[in-house]
C-alpha cells in the first residue's frame, strides 16, 4: 500500500488536517444553485460575456473585438499528503478552468491558508513550489497572491487568461446531435478515499497523480475548432453533475454510454469493495431526480458516476463531423484515455445512462 511522504511538524498527514479534500470540498450543487439564484450582475455589464448565469468554469470580460480576459479562482484542502504534489494538483485544477473556456493562461496568483502552528515552513514552501512548477509548465508566472493562518490547509490559484471573444467555448452552447468526448479517465474521488483509508496501492497512487497533474491545455486548441460547441471540465460534481450543467444550459437531453467511460487504474476494484466518497451521495441527492440509470448497470455505478473528480478531464460537445479530430487532438497531447462517451438529443434537460 502507498505510504505518503510526511513533511509536517509531527507525524500528522496533510489529509488529516482537513475535513475534506480536493474538489470533494465543493458546496453541493443544489445548494450552490440556491446561493447564486439572485445574482443579476450579468445584465448590468454588457462586456461581461460570461458570468454566473450558466454555472460556467470562468468569468469572461471583453476588452476589445479580439481580446477578452478569462478570470477564475479555485482552491481546496489536501487530497494527498505529499505537500509538493498537493500544490501541483491544486494548480493544475485551477488552470483547467481557463482551458475549459478555450482560453490561454497568462498569469496566476496564489491563494494560501495554512495552520502555521501545525505545519513546518518547509512543508508550506513545498506546497507553493508544487504550484509554481505547474505554472512554469504552463508557461506562466505566479505573480503574487495572498496568505492567511487558517485552521485547515488550503491552497489554489486565481488564474487569469486570454481568449478571442468569438472563440469562447461556454458550457451552455451545445446542440442537438452533438457527440460527447471526455478527455481523462474517472475515479479520482474513489482513489482519494482509498488513500485516506490507507488501502491505495503504489500503482493506484501514481495513476491518480498522473491524471490530476496533467494540464488540460488541449482546451486552448479546441476553442479554435469549428464544430466544438460546448466545453467544461469534470470536477467536484462528478461526470453526471457537469454533464447536467451542459444539458440545462442548452436544454437538451444527454445519453451517456456507461461502457464507454474510462477509469483510472484500480478504481473499479475499489468501488466493488465499497470504497466511495461521501460526496457521491451528496451529489446524487442534489441532481439524481434528473438522471435515469439503466437497470443493468453495476451496483456501484451510481457512486462512480457521481464521484467527485479533482483536476478532471475536459468534457466536450461537438458535431459528429469533427469528433475524430477532437479525439486525435486529445491523444496528441497525451490524453490516451480520451473517448466518445455519449451524445446530446432534443428533450428535457436530463441524463439517461445506458449500459
Amino acid at each position: 500500500m502507498h505510504s505518503s511522504s510526511l513533511a509536517t511538524t509531527s507525524d500528522t498527514r496533510l489529509t488529516e488536517l482537513a475535513h475534506g479534500g480536493g474538489c470533494g470540498c465543493k458546496i453541493a450543487p443544489e445548494l450552490l444553485r440556491k446561493l447564486l439564484s439572485r445574482s443579476e450582475v450579468f445584465c448590468e455589464f454588457p462586456d461581461l460575456l460570461v458570468g454566473t448565469e450558466t454555472s460556467d468554469d470562468a468569468a469572461v470580460y471583453r476588452i476589445n473585438d479580439t481580446q477578452a480576459i478569462v478570470a477564475t479562482t479555485d482552491f481546496f484542502m489536501p487530497i494527498v499528503d505529499d505537500p509538493f504534489e498537493f500544490g501541483r494538483i491544486a494548480a493544475t485544477n485551477a488552470l483547467s478552468d481557463v482551458y475549459a473556456m478555450g482560453g490561454r493562461p497568462l498569469l496566476a496568483l496564489a491563494i494560501t491558508g495554512m495552520p502555521i502552528n501545525k505545519l513546518a515552513p518547509h512543508t508550506i514552501a513545498s506546497i507553493l513550489e508544487g504550484g509554481e512548477s505547474v505554472c512554469a509548465s504552463a508557461g506562466i508566472p505566479v505573480a503574487g497572491g495572498h496568505s492567511i493562518d487558517s485552521v485547515e490547509p488550503i491552497y489554489g490559484l486565481a488564474a487569469i487568461g486570454l481568449v478571442n471573444p468569438r472563440r469562447i467555448v461556454k458550457n451552455s452552447c451545445a446542440r442537438a446531435g452533438d457527440v460527447l468526448v471526455l478527455g481523462k479517465p474517472l475515479g479520482v474521488g474513489v482513489l482519494s478515499a482509498a488513500l485516506k483509508k490507507r488501502c491505495l496501492s503504489d500503482q493506484g497512487y501514481k495513476a491518480m497523480l498522473d491524471v490530476t497533474t496533467q494540464l488540460n491545455r488541449t482546451g486552448t486548441v479546441l476553442g479554435s475548432v469549428d464544430g466544438v460547441h460546448a466545453m467544461t471540465d469534470v470536477t467536484g460534481f462528478g461526470v453526471l453533475g457537469h454533464l447536467l450543467e451542459i444539458c440545462r444550459g442548452a436544454r437538451l437531453e444527454a445519453r451517456l454510454a456507461y461502457s464507454n467511460l474510462r477509469w483510472i487504474l484500480g478504481v473499479i476494484e475499489l468501488a466493488e469493495g465499497g470504497v466511495v466518497t461521501g460526496a457521491s451521495g451528496r451529489n446524487w441527492k442534489s441532481y439524481g431526480a434528473d438522471v435515469t440509470l439503466a437497470d443493468d448497470l453495476p451496483s456501484f455505478a451510481r457512486d462512480l458516476l457521481t464521484d467527485p473528480q479533482t483536476s478532471g478531464g475536459l468534457l466536450v460537445a461537438c458535431k459528429p463531423s469533427v469528433v475524430d479530430h477532437v479525439v486525435s487532438l486529445f491523444h496528441g497531447d497525451g490524453f490516451a484515455d480520451a473517448a466518445v462517451i455519449g451524445e446530446l438529443v432534443d428533450g428535457e434537460a436530463t441524463v439517461k445512462v445506458n449500459r
